[in-house]
């Protein structure tokens, strides 16, 4: 484990600092600096720490964190300072391509390139209808501004669906949200009493602001508890007082078992359930009925141990919990995530100094609604507004007369993130068209039809809406770092280019806002809201017509940003008060603020009885009886999913210090573990005859690779563990580690979201030379 001066770094945060005081701040400081040093943010995971970077020609030289960042206020991890390796380490498209008859791709220009897949897209319009083009991506972990645009592409061509990587993630969790509070919340870590982590390793994978400082904070003071739920003693689990380390696949009976506990000791906030939730007889009576001792030995925790866990929680001023992919790509997800939720429900831990919150969005990520409704093929969930991911390719290999015929893909490589690569890229050769936005050739991109090079995210104005924080919630739109490399274009202008090919909007309206714009702001918004009064459909492409006409005035060329100008109007209608606290008269004052905050801005400050004001309503009804059904049915589900012919359990993408996504398309940036070992119990290995070097063979139902093995003690025996984003085709012809999809099932879902079992994949593994 590196020390907390090589991983992250302990600073104090930010949010006592006015926006304004920070503007002051942040431009004094880089005018000092001996060189220049650009303010930008890390792209590798939702907390998106504010970072500094001093250039050598286009090579980043110097990376460190931002002091004055609205949110992470210095911090950042070991991974930022290597995106060098992202910028520079890969191989770039800098030129349109065109998929032939043959295979092979020609390069072409933009003018050619956007007629013929303006075209192309038009065609299959016309001929099945623009609900079977079908949208997958918008965005990764740093780069969420050109998605925002894409509506307006989808809605002029009338494409209805889509997908995200979201969907392989948190639909389950959404949907269970949209019941209970009616939308995302999150964990005041920073003061929580206890901190519980199911499927969570905050110290490799984040999430968690600050997260290596706030772990190691809980840590030294004895008057906190952290509780880690998970089959692996991970680096968070080091740090925990309390680990329950379950068998593989059985956190929903670790979960219900603490619940019961929690029912039956009397441990729940009574007072808190009077004034605030509804139906909760409904499901007291079903976790009181549990047996608690059978529960833990399917879960392989003593029951002592869990009603320790369970009695800390029930009896903490304050509890805050969060659950990631470790239980979100596992069996049972959906019902997991309501039984988390229901952890800090029944014991009040809502609304108050270190518990969980509500939060403002700048735009929500997702919708969040109780209505289920169906792909047009397969009748698969959809939630949150997306297809579930394993699904996809089902909605394509078929003859029926709905099934999608066109793919358009940005920022996103599904054949090789997405279950059963095998089967998605056969999806892929299928459809008529596929259009690929990207900054590389990836795995994706091999199959498509068109390849539109994009600007990387350090060549654009980007921003995230991962903007997940209360009371003080923070943006950050960040400025470029580096022109665009030649030939390549930002993605907001690529949508621009194809709606004007396609020829959806009239010259009068854009000549209107454009008049209006060169006026100042306020005609312009008075031009707009005519402008929809008098054609609502004008609506559905707004982030283009902003883009054309208020675009082209906004300072140092941040026409991109132009889309958040609507959104600015959004905070100040749904958060009138809290964007006034922060400091903002109005939207327009706060759009200013957004182009010149170059260390991002806090949107919105609230105060803990506020978050009682972002519910849709002020009770809370306990009960979705779809998941009580599934708690009850607990008992005759099955625990384990293994066979004799399968005997392994395989968390197919572990997150570890040098794992990223796949935008790292370099493998020189890893450190240590280059070519992602196959981590097994020392056990395991044993019996197979293996030692840490060897290669082993790992085979599941879908396919097989071959991989290093590390016996590693962290793990249980019969389960075993592949890092992310290794296995990708570049273009020297090599491939680096195990692409963990050849492996997983996409018909391993979760019942009721269609989330995919990645971190639960029955697996043989075998030593190389027997095979052989």
């Amino acid at each position: 484990m590196s020390t907390p001066a090589q991983q992250g770094s302990r600073v104090e945060p930010a949010d006592h600092l006015g926006n304004a005081e920070r503007s002051k701040r942040e431009h004094a400081d880089t005018a000092a600096a001996p060189g220049e040093w650009h303010k930008t943010a890390c792209i590798l995971c939702e907390n998106n720490c504010g970072l500094l970077i001093q250039l050598d020609g286009r090579r980043f030289a110097k990376i460190r964190g931002d002091k004055d960042h609205a949110a992470s206020a210095g911090y950042t991890c070991n991974k930022a300072l290597r995106l060098d390796h992202y910028q520079n380490g890969g191989t770039r498209l800098t030129s349109p391509l065109r998929r032939e008859a043959d295979g092979s791709f020609t390069e072409i220009d933009w003018d050619t390139a956007i007629s013929e897949v303006a075209a192309r897209l038009t065609k299959v319009k016309n001929t099945y209808g623009g609900d079977k083009i079908f949208f997958y991506g918008g965005g990764g972990q740093g780069n969420h501004l050109g998605g925002a645009y894409s509506g307006a592409l989808r809605r002029a061509l009338g494409s209805r669906y889509r997908s995200t990587a979201l969907a392989q993630e948190k639909t389950g969790e959404g949907w269970v949200d949209a019941h209970l509070t009616g939308g995302h919340t999150t964990g005041d870590f920073e003061h929580a009493e206890v901190s519980v982590f199911l499927g969570k390793n905050p110290w490799q994978s984040h999430g968690v602001p600050r997260a290596r400082t706030v772990l190691q904070q809980i840590a030294k003071d004895p008057a906190r508890t952290m509780i880690v739920l998970d089959p692996v003693r991970t680096e968070t689990a080091d740090l925990a007082d309390i680990h329950l380390q379950v068998r593989p696949g059985t956190d929903a009976w670790c979960l219900a078992a603490m619940l019961a506990i929690l029912v039956r000791d009397d441990l729940l906030d009574h007072a808190f359930l009077a004034e605030h939730l509804d139906q909760v007889d409904a499901v007291t009576t079903a976790l009181r009925d549990i047996d608690v001792a059978a529960y833990a030995e399917t879960c392989g925790v003593p029951a002592e141990l869990l009603r320790t866990a369970a009695h800390r929680i029930g009896t903490a001023s304050s509890v805050a919990t969060y659950e990631d992919l470790g239980v979100q790509q596992s069996p049972n997800s959906t019902l997991i995530s309501y039984l988390n939720k229901l952890l800090w429900l029944l014991t009040g831990n809502f609304a108050k100094p270190g518990a969980m919150q509500p939060h403002s969005w700048m735009a929500p990520l997702a919708g969040y609604s109780r209505d289920i409704k169906r792909s047009p093929v397969t009748a698969a969930p959809i939630l949150g507004g997306m297809v579930p991911c394993n699904s996809i390719a089902e909605e394509i290999l078929t003859d029926h007369p709905d099934r999608f015929r066109a793919m358009i893909i940005e920022s996103a490589n599904p054949a090789h993130s997405l279950a059963d690569s095998t089967s998605f890229r056969a999806a892929l050769e299928a459809l008529e068209l596929v259009v690929v936005i990207d900054v590389a050739l990836t795995e994706t991109a091999h199959h498509a039809d068109y390849v539109l090079p994009a600007a990387s995210q350090f060549e654009k104005w980007e921003a995230t809406f991962f903007n997940l924080e209360f009371p003080h919630n923070t943006f950050h739109l960040r400025a470029p770092v580096l022109d665009p490399l030649p030939g390549t274009v930002p993605e907001p202008e690529i949508y621009a280019r194809l709606i004007r090919e396609l020829g959806t909007v009239g010259r009068t309206e854009l000549a209107v806002l454009r008049t209006a714009a060169k006026l100042g702001r306020r005609p312009y918004t008075w031009a707009f809201a005519a402008l929809l009064a008098l054609d609502k459909k004008i609506g559905g492409v707004a982030p283009y017509l902003l883009y054309e006409t208020l675009g082209p005035t906004l300072p140092d060329g941040a026409r991109s940003a132009a889309v958040l100008w609507a959104l600015a109007q959004r905070v100040a209608k749904v958060h009138p008060a809290a964007m006034r606290r922060a400091g903002h008269a109005n939207a327009d004052a706060l759009f200013d603020a957004i182009l010149a905050g170059r260390s991002g801005v806090t949107f919105t400050v609230d105060d803990y009885p506020d978050a009682w004001d972002y519910l849709p309503q002020q009770r809370i009804a306990l009960a979705i009886p779809e998941l009580l059904h599934a708690l009850r049915e607990l008992p005759g589900t099955p625990a384990t999913h293994t066979t004799a012919e399968f005997p392994f359990v395989l968390a197919a993408g572990e997150r570890r210090s040098f794992t990223a996504n796949t935008i790292f398309r370099d493998n020189t940036w890893r450190r240590r573990d280059p070519d992602g070992a196959l981590r097994l119990n020392p056990a395991d290995a044993d019996a197979l005859g293996l030692t840490t070097g060897d290669h082993a063979r790992i085979t599941t139902r879908r396919g097989t690779a071959v991989a290093a093995v590390e016996i590693n003690d962290r793990m249980q025996p019969g389960h075993a563990s592949l890092p992310n984003g290794l296995g990708l085709d570049l273009p020297d012809g090599t491939r680096t580690g195990v692409a963990a999809n050849e492996l997983t099932d996409a018909t391993w879902r979760d019942a009721i979201a269609g989330t995919p079992w990645h971190k639960h994949v029955p697996a043989r593994i075998e030593p190389l030379q027997e095979v052989w």
